[in-house]
């Protein structure tokens, strides 16, 4: 499934990669740019919390003259003029105009790193109406950001993930070259589907899985997790044995009545079925109209 999403075959929409001062999901994320960018996409950065020159590092300088670098890392607020790129542009009318400035007619894929910062400058509504307008299409195919879900408040963090149609959650692996995908996939027709993958990226940013994607809830979990067993350290036995199993199915219970038993209850003896009542002096009784006593 991760790597579905990396090679694009899964149809585009918000794409949210979830990390945590754990494990940092920025090299996953520059691993989707340059799948994007070998697949001739046009990929535009708002780059909030990545310098441009550690980028050209990581993706080399071919591939950064083919991506469109929005700097706004330098000036995210915009206390100087003119900054290339503020925070307070991230709003649909300022990214339509700066989206469809170069001539195009591929569809765009917009990575902004990250969310994070946005979230602590703009409102958690404003974010979500814009994201939920990027979704609705028009010049953008995929919309791919970072959340760094430990600086948010869960609530925050559940509100910007819902909007998205794929949520990659990171963790450290047990391996130091090894990290941990939890992958959450919406399809259009409202099926969820879930898997847990182990992957590992290299130094030309290809990421590798290394083990088959494993279905949230089919009983199994991550490589290493061992079944608990919860009647291991008991001070008493909660097992029968053979022996034991046995004596408790011969035992016949008082309140559980046996194949003899019913027959014995049912079978039609001397005088049975016969009721014997002696009237009372007192009784008040109407040989002509015996259900007199009926009448309301």
């Amino acid at each position: 499934m991760l790597l579905e999403l990396i090679q694009g075959t899964e149809g585009g929409g918000l794409i949210i990669i979830q990390d945590s001062i754990h494990y940092s999901g920025r090299t996953l994320l520059i691993s989707f740019i340059k799948a994007a960018l070998k697949r001739d996409e046009v990929v535009h950065l708002l780059a909030f919390e990545l310098h441009e020159e550690e980028l050209k590092h990581e993706l080399g300088h071919s591939c950064l003259q083919r991506l469109k670098f929005h700097n706004a890392f330098h000036d995210p607020l915009g206390w100087n003029e003119n900054p290339p790129f503020t925070v307070h542009q991230f709003i649909t009318s300022e990214l339509d105009s700066l989206l469809t400035s170069n001539q195009h007619s591929k569809p765009v894929t917009l990575v902004i790193d990250s969310f994070s910062f946005i979230l602590r400058h703009l409102s958690p509504s404003a974010v979500c109406k814009t994201l939920q307008q990027l979704k609705k299409g028009g010049a953008v195919k995929t919309t791919l950001g970072l959340l760094h879900s430990d600086m948010h408040h869960r609530n925050m963090v559940g509100s910007i993930c819902h909007l998205a149609t794929s949520v990659l959650t990171v963790a450290p692996g047990h391996q130091c070259h090894e990290a941990v995908a939890k992958t959450i996939r919406r399809a259009k027709s409202g099926k969820i589907s879930q898997a847990v993958e182990r992957f590992s990226i290299s130094d030309d940013m290809t990421v590798k899985v290394q083990s088959k994607p494993v279905p949230v809830g089919s009983g199994q979990g991550e490589a290493g997790d061992a079944e608990v067993d919860p009647t291991a350290n008991l001070t008493f036995n909660l097992r029968l044995s053979d022996q034991e199993r046995q004596a408790k199915e011969k035992l016949a219970l008082p309140f559980v009545f046996s194949k003899e038993k019913k027959s014995a209850l049912l079978r039609p003896g001397p005088g049975s079925g016969r009721i014997l009542y002696e009237p009372d002096a007192n009784d008040d009784y109407d040989q002509e109209d015996p259900d007199d006593d009926l009448d309301i």
